[in-house]
């Protein structure tokens, strides 16, 4: 079976900028899986790191439930997501255990550094599934195939310095919108959080409002997310789109 994993840095990460497409793989009869990289233990303003650690991972698993993924628990705690060795074994062994033919993953340029250092993490990992010198931790033995790696749209759909990041292709997630919501809603932890640290409002409208802006950017669909596609070079033998393959009329390019 064809698989694909989803990689964000915290839980509800996926649900606001993958979760459309991941459904929509789902749909086609793929087998998808849904790791947060971080715990979530700095996302409350009143409960102890523990306490809150441990209501998002439920909140987490909930939401894969959801989405029909495997869960894969946490690596490391927030702010601790940092672009060195020992993530990258660990998170390596799970790519050659899943043994994803899309890697779906935040932008390379983002508001936040645990989410720029899961987009590093992700993409070596991914680019040491076929590296029998390579370690793993714990050890798992390497793979022998292509995969393709997705750049999800960044937070605010800006860059750290306030430049819009523009996709060049589009999702049209309108028909599992409403499912994104569902998964979303299940991070009811995080209401509290964004509003007093981020001063987002509700997370379900904001996700919502960030959807239709992406659905306009298209010129054609209601509700979008937006990719950008890495450099084939060392992932895959030949340069292929699999999301426009795999969605057909749900996907353009631009």
């Amino acid at each position: 079976m064809k698989t694909a994993i989803a990689i964000g840095a915290h839980p509800d990460d996926i649900e606001f900028y993958m979760a459309g497409t991941l459904l929509l793989l789902k749909r086609a009869g793929w087998e998808i899986h849904y790791l947060n990289v971080a715990s979530g233990n700095c996302g409350s303003a009143h409960w102890s790191a523990g306490k809150t650690r441990a209501i998002r991972r439920r909140e987490a698993q909930q939401a894969a439930q959801i989405l029909g993924a495997h869960w894969h628990p946490p690596l490391c705690d927030d702010l601790e997501v940092s672009y060195e060795i020992k993530l990258l074994r660990r998170l390596a062994a799970i790519i050659r255990e899943v043994k994803p033919t899309v890697v779906l993953t935040h932008s390379p340029q983002d508001y936040m550094e645990d989410h720029t250092n899961t987009c590093r993490l992700a993409v070596t990992a991914a680019f040491t599934r076929g590296m029998p010198n390579f370690r793993t931790r714990p050890t798992r033995k390497h793979v022998e195939s292509n995969v393709a790696v997705y750049h999800a749209m960044p937070h605010g759909l800006c860059d750290g310095l306030r430049q819009r990041i523009v996709p060049e292709a589009f999702v049209n997630t309108t028909s599992v919108h409403e499912m994104k919501l569902l998964a979303l809603a299940c991070h009811r932890s995080q209401k509290e959080w964004l509003d007093v640290s981020q001063g987002m409002g509700s997370y379900l409208k904001a996700m919502n409002e960030t959807s239709l802006t992406v659905g306009r950017l298209s010129k054609r669909f209601k509700h979008a997310e937006g990719w950008r596609r890495h450099s084939h070079l060392g992932f895959s033998a030949t340069d292929v789109d699999l999301l426009r393959t795999l969605l057909g009329k749900n996907y353009l390019t631009i």
